[in-house]
Parts: structure tokens; C-alpha cells; sequence
């Protein structure tokens, strides 16, 4: 039989996997996404932060800070414990021009100068916040060590008399996970529901789509084998107007000639009647033989086997030797054995016709689930510019195997000759 087409619960389960594995990739990705907007997210209200704490500082700097007056440090000071110094700020550093810590919660790093201060200043304008995550290693950072990972977030501020300054905030990193975390539980169910939804949708549509491949498949089936009824129908009925036509009309001439040369006495006349009749039982002979092969009248009744028999057993008297071996005579059902038969009746019509062969080799068995014929000639092989011509006929037949779902070849033999290979499934 042509193979089965897959199972709708087959077909579904390999849908919902596939749809599985999406999922997952999806969500994977969702997640990362959310992640990192997550991540921005923080740190651009760290960025937020900064810049509104700056400003409230700004109020109150004066020139002052920038010659180390106590009153202005002290100004500084208290206006950055009231309202920065909280979580999750940690530390705040406020640096001149030239990279001196004017003011830091932390007082042994006040009056120390440092190139990155200035550094960091001289790359910002006016407005413009900056976050990176602090290298507690670095010389200005050597009191904050303690303090665990930390994100640090510098903008420009100005004196009254306009001169820039650096002011900068460490706030905790761990914040910044704290956030990603909190707004992980805030989109991921969101995320879960959407992808739940899409699965449970997808696992209908899967089914549609499986029972429509099934009835194509039914389709498909149905009309390979109408195909070949049809085809059946019409090979046996030109049998059979050949065989009570031109054959028995045919075999009455002969017998009218044998008892007509039987009948006279003159022996020239006798001996062309003979020869006459010789010549008409040869022709009934080669009829019958092209009747056997348009429709094997045992094919059904006997099994492939015989049928086989019946088709090689002319070719001896062609000249061309056969080996035949069929493991299972009996046959593999009446599609298979159809279609197993009429490939090997067009490969040994190429071998006739084509390939100046002496000895032809038909070997029938089974591969797996799977019916495998074999037509090995000795000729002289393949055309090698067209491998494919004087073999129309199998690309006819290879049409028909395909739409049953086997597959057809057609090779060199590894001792010169050609092979010819039609694989189909049983089961």
C-alpha cells in the first residue's frame, strides 16, 4: 500500500513540541529583553536622581567652596545630609576644575586631587548626566571599598560666578537589581499569560492542520489508486480484445494451414503451407507474450512471483539471459505488486531495446517496512551526457511510484550496466 499519512495525534504532538520549543525561545528572549529595559530603567532614574539632587545643591553653593571656606563646606554640607544622603545613595563627592574634592561625606578624601575628576567634568556639558559602574579600585574611590558595588552617576553644576563644578552620587547597584527585580514581577506574568495563550491557540490550529494533511494524504491515496484501477482496467481489456481477436483468429489460420498442407499432395505447395503455419503460430506466440505483458492474467490470482515469471520467461528465446529471485512470490498487496510490476516491465523493455545486454538480473525482497525491486543488467550503462534518454517510459512509471510514496533510481552497476531500484512501503 502507499504510505499512511501521519497520525493527527502524531502530527499534534510534533506541532505542540515545535510550538514547546517557540514558546521557550520566546520567553527566553522576552525575559532578556525585559531584563535589560529593566536595567535602563534604573539607571536612568539613578540618572533622575542625580540631576534633581544637583540642582538642590546648586542652590546653595557658593563661590566660597572653591578657596575651602568653612561656611560654604558647611552650606554644602548640610543642605547634601537633609536631602541626598538617602537611600540609595551612599556617597556624594563634589569636585573642582582641576579634579580637587572640594566637599565628600567622606572627609578624608576632601582636598585631594585627582586627574579623573577633571577628567570627567571637562566631558560633560551643560545638563548632561553620566552613569558607569564604580571602580572601587581607582585611587578616588579608595574609601568607598566598603561600601560594596556601587553605581556612580556625575553631572556639572555651576558656582555664582559660573565656574563648573562635578557633582557626583554613588548610589547602591544593588538597587539596580531591586528594581529589575520588581519590574520582572510586574511584566513577566504578563509575558507567562500571552505566551500560555498563544500555545492554547496554537494546539487547535495544529489539530485543523494535521486533519487537513491527513485528508490530503486520503486524497492522494485515493487517487493514486483510481489511478491505477483505471489504468488496470484499461491494460486488461486491450488483453482481452487481443487475446479473442487477432490471437484466436490467428491460431484458427494456423490450424487451417497445418490441415491444408496435410490435405495436397504436391510437396512445394505442402512445405509453403507448413511454413505458413509455422510463421502464424510464431506470431500467436509473440501476441501472447505482449499480452502478458499489457496485463498479467495471474498477477492477482497468483501473486507477483509467477507474474514475474510470466514477463522474463520470453526473454531467453530473446537471447538475453535471466536470473530471477523473488522472496516473497506471493506479493505485497495489489498496489505494490502493480506497481513493482510494471517498473520491472519497462526496465527489461530499456534492456531490450537499449542496452545490448546479455544477462538481466530481477530480484525482488524487503527492506524494512518497505518493498524492494532490483533490475541489474550487463549492457553497456547509461548515456553519460544523458542519463535519462530511451528512458521515458521509467520516468512515467518514477511519477507514479512518487505519488505512493516510494522512490525510484536509476544507476550505473558497480560492474558496468545499469541498476534499476524502486523502493516503496507496505505498511
Amino acid at each position: 500500500m502507499p504510505s499512511r499519512p501521519a497520525s493527527v495525534g502524531r502530527t499534534i504532538g510534533v506541532f505542540a513540541l515545535l510550538g514547546a520549543l517557540v514558546v521557550a525561545l520566546v520567553a527566553g528572549a522576552g525575559y532578556f529583553v525585559i531584563r535589560r529595559i529593566a536595567v535602563d530603567r534604573a539607571i536612568d532614574d539613578a540618572r533622575q536622581l542625580t540631576l534633581l539632587s544637583s540642582r538642590v545643591v546648586q542652590q546653595r553653593v557658593s563661590n566660597g567652596i572653591l578657596t575651602g571656606d568653612a561656611a560654604a563646606t558647611g552650606q554644602v554640607a548640610t543642605v547634601i545630609n537633609n536631602a541626598v544622603m538617602h537611600d540609595p545613595i551612599v556617597h556624594v563627592k563634589l569636585w573642582g576644575p582641576d579634579g580637587t574634592i572640594l566637599y565628600s561625606d567622606e572627609l578624608r578624601a576632601i582636598g585631594k586631587k585627582y586627574a579623573s575628576g577633571a577628567q570627567e567634568l571637562a566631558g560633560l556639558s551643560n545638563g548632561q548626566v553620566s552613569a558607569e559602574i564604580s571602580d572601587l579600585s581607582a585611587p578616588e574611590n579608595q574609601y568607598d571599598e566598603s561600601s560594596g558595588p556601587l553605581l556612580e552617576v556625575y553631572t556639572p553644576i555651576k558656582t555664582p560666578d559660573g565656574t563648573p563644578l562635578l557633582f557626583e552620587t554613588y548610589q547602591r547597584y544593588s538597587s539596580i537589581d531591586e528594581q529589575r527585580q520588581q519590574l520582572l514581577r510586574d511584566f513577566l506574568p504578563v509575558l507567562v499569560i500571552a505566551l500560555l495563550a498563544l500555545a492554547l491557540l496554537l494546539i487547535p490550529l495544529g489539530w485543523i492542520l494535521a486533519r487537513r494533511l491527513q485528508l490530503v494524504g486520503r486524497e492522494r491515496e485515493e487517487a493514486l489508486r483510481r489511478s491505477l484501477d483505471m489504468s488496470d482496467r484499461e491494460r486488461r481489456r486491450i488483453a482481452g480484445d487481443l487475446h479473442d481477436g487477432p490471437v484466436q483468429e490467428l491460431a484458427g489460420l494456423s490450424m487451417r494451414l497445418s490441415a491444408s498442407a496435410e490435405g495436397v499432395t504436391d510437396p512445394a505447395e505442402q512445405e509453403v503451407l507448413r511454413d505458413s503455419a509455422i510463421a502464424v503460430r510464431g506470431s500467436v506466440r509473440t501476441l501472447r507474450s505482449a499480452i502478458v505483458g499489457v496485463y498479467p492474467p495471474n498477477l492477482e490470482a497468483s501473486g507477483l512471483g509467477p507474474a514475474l515469471e510470466d514477463l522474463t520467461s520470453r526473454l531467453p528465446r530473446e537471447g538475453l539471459e535471466v536470473s530471477l529471485d523473488v522472496a516473497d512470490p506471493e506479493g505485497y498487496g495489489s498496489v505494490v505488486d502493480q506497481l513493482l510490476f510494471r517498473v520491472c516491465q519497462e526496465a527489461l523493455r530499456n534492456v531490450e531495446k537499449h542496452a545490448g545486454a546479455s544477462h538481466v538480473s530481477v530480484r525482488v525482497g524487503r527492506s524494512g517496512s518497505s518493498a524492494v525491486l532490483e533490475v541489474a543488467d550487463d549492457g553497456r550503462g547509461l548515456p553519460s551526457d544523458s542519463p535519462e534518454e530511451g528512458h521515458l517510459g521509467l520516468q512515467i512509471v518514477d511519477d507514479l511510484v512518487r505519488d505512493a510514496g516510494g522512490t525510484l533510481s536509476v544507476d550505473p552497476g558497480s560492474g558496468g550496466g545499469t541498476v534499476v531500484r524502486v523502493e516503496v512501503r507496505t505498511t
